[in-house]
């Protein structure tokens, strides 16, 4: 089955007082990529959440977002009664400090919350961790199937128009074959008719005329034969166009992305040299129209896993 690398899950949940909502992306990348955007406090789970990614994917670039949020009448944060009581004592020396403009002075209670350890969270780091890995984990895998199930949707498209564009090429690679049957025997006609009226422009009495041997006309065309004989490339281009019909179609749930590309690389390779040992101007214009559906073939390629 043919897997596009772009894809959106996400996936919900509430426990313990507290709202879990994860966001999954994917775009095509040649390798795989996590980006993972998490709460502070679960900073220690982005490891975890990446390996599970990798156990699902093969290639992609992915951008996890989780986002937390209390709902829970208990109060997701404390103050510390130590640290503000530092702080207002500081503040009470530099009053004495003052003297008559000490009554100047006002403490912000804004300002005062802001500052460094004022504000704490309410449970320890730990205890955060632990409570959210499994649902975290269990909201990954539903946001994960909900990204495969569009990435699956969006590879039917992707791989009808791989058979499509695989079907045109099939059509002009025996196009091709067709033309290069027959570049034989009109390189011969050609061959003989110039032959024939360069003898005729010469000014030679009757006896002493040259004439065109046949042995030597059949050896130039075998020589020409030799060069321009494309038989090997076709045959090469056929076997690539059956197996990548073959990779598109199989569902065995393996990664095709890699396969396809390498195919297409050896499909560009034979097209190649396939112009580049042709004569014929038939054979010439099929050469250009096969690489511009590799090019578009590649395009493709590039987005499936």
């Amino acid at each position: 089955m043919i897997l596009s690398m772009t894809g959106f899950g996400q996936a919900s949940t509430e426990a313990g007082g507290v709202h879990h909502a994860v966001e999954l992306r994917s775009l095509n990348h040649r390798f795989f990529k996590c980006h993972a955007r998490l709460p502070d406090q679960l900073a220690g789970l982005d490891a975890e959440l990446e390996a599970a990614l990798r156990k699902r994917f093969a290639r992609g670039s992915f951008a996890l977002a989780v986002r937390i949020t209390e709902t829970g009448t208990h109060a997701p944060h404390r103050l510390n009664e130590p640290a503000i009581r530092g702080y207002l004592g500081q503040l009470d020396v530099l009053r004495s400090h003052l003297g008559e403009r000490a009554e100047e002075t006002r403490v912000d209670l804004a300002a005062l919350l802001a500052l460094p350890g004022v504000v704490e969270e309410a449970a320890g780091g730990r205890d955060a961790l632990d409570l959210a890995r499994p649902v975290l984990l269990g909201l990954l895998d539903e946001a994960a199937d909900r990204l495969n199930a569009m990435r699956a949707e969006e590879g039917q498209t992707v791989a009808a128009d791989l058979a499509r564009h695989r079907e045109l090429m099939a059509a002009e690679v025996e196009a091709a074959a067709a033309a290069a049957a027959s570049t034989v025997h009109r390189h011969h006609d050609r061959l003989t008719a110039r032959v024939a009226e360069l003898l005729a422009r010469v000014d030679l009495p009757a006896a002493g005329a040259p004439r065109l041997e046949p042995a030597d006309l059949a050896r130039e065309v075998a020589l020409f034969a030799d060069r321009c004989d494309v038989s090997e490339e076709l045959a090469r281009l056929r076997g690539h166009l059956d197996q990548f019909a073959e990779v598109v179609a199989r569902d065995t749930g393996e990664p095709a992305g890699r396969t396809l590309d390498f195919l297409a690389q050896e499909m560009l390779r034979e097209v190649n040299t396939l112009g580049a040992k042709s004569a014929d101007a038939e054979i010439s214009r099929r050469v250009v129209n096969l690489k511009t559906l590799i090019d578009r073939l590649k395009e493709q390629v590039q987005n499936v896993e």
